[in-house]
């Protein structure tokens, strides 16, 4: 079956993509065959799935906010000791959220939905935070680093749904939200914030949990922590249930991506990678390596 884009994906965005080729015919029948070799394989995705659907990643060569402009993601300890950053990260995330959240999935996304569907994909493990496996209808989904549409208190079990805290956040600071301020096009960031005045985020007040007076902090996994053991035996287990690993838009250069590539490596798993950029297990032996854009490539497989 080949896959169409319909109104409810987005097309493919090449703003945040990096350069690349058109997918070759060999390189088609190279996947083809690799996924005809197995029934259930799981899939690690990374940002570079997302690229397509406009939101930017990190480290892509030329386009990555690392590479254009030197923009680092906020740092875990720097948010739990700073009331200062964690406002400043509450005010730019607050300008940006309304963005973030209206990202459609592409078609790569559907593509992974669909062979969920039929039975070939047996989950999705992603490195994104935006939800967009979700949102193309992938159930299976472990989010090893979270995701943004919830905030939750570091102290209790407090949970509250993003959209809602973005009302909670707007009551709390109406005498200094204008629309100049919401119409700022700065780039948009993975995580979903922006570069914002100054002087805005200096007045910007968020609140701490309402049930315990703690800290209050998006369900991501920031830089400098850790994914939980759950989450990493979680995801070991659905490895060793499935025939094969297929990594999408990930250079695995955060280990708690690539853990997974070392353990189907250690299972003896057929391992194929899609990548526009090099990866942290181009060195794997015995791989299916194509350096292609996700979305030109996966619509072209049969399953």
């Amino acid at each position: 079956m080949l896959y169409h884009i319909n109104r409810h994906f987005s097309p493919f965005v090449t703003e945040f993509v990096p350069k690349h080729r058109k997918v070759t015919n060999i390189e088609i029948k190279l996947l083809q065959q690799f996924m005809d070799s197995t029934d259930r394989v799981l899939v690690l995705t990374g940002a570079g799935i997302s690229t397509e659907s406009g939101i930017p990643d990190y480290r892509s060569e030329g386009v990555g906010l690392y590479d254009r402009k030197g923009h680092k993601p906020i740092q875990y300890q720097d948010f739990l000791r700073s009331d200062d950053i964690r406002r400043r990260y509450w005010a730019r995330n607050y300008c940006g959220w309304t963005r973030f959240s209206s990202f459609e999935p592409n078609v790569g996304h559907k593509c992974l939905a669909e062979w969920e569907r039929r039975r070939r994909v047996h989950t999705v493990v992603t490195q994104n935070v935006d939800r967009l496996h979700y949102k193309a209808g992938s159930e299976n989904v472990i989010e090893i680093h979270g995701n943004a549409f919830v905030v939750k208190c570091l102290y209790c079990r407090y949970r509250v749904s993003r959209y809602l805290f973005q009302q909670i956040l707007k009551q709390l600071n109406e005498d200094i939200i204008t629309n100049d301020i919401l119409n700022q096009s700065n780039t948009l960031r993975p995580d979903g914030d922006i570069d914002i005045d100054s002087k805005f985020m200096q007045q910007f007040r968020y609140p701490s949990c309402p049930r315990c007076d703690g800290l209050l902090k998006p369900d991501i996994i920031f830089f400098g922590d850790n994914v939980s053991k759950d989450v990493v035996n979680d995801v070991n287990n659905k490895l060793k249930e499935s025939d094969a690993l297929v990594i999408i838009g990930s250079s695995l250069q955060v280990y708690s991506g690539y853990r997974f590539a070392l353990m189907a490596k250690e299972l003896n798993k057929p391992i194929a990678i899609l990548n526009i950029g090099t990866t942290r297990a181009d060195h794997f032996d015995k791989i299916v390596r194509l350096y292609t854009r996700a979305g030109d490539t996966l619509h072209h497989i049969v399953v």
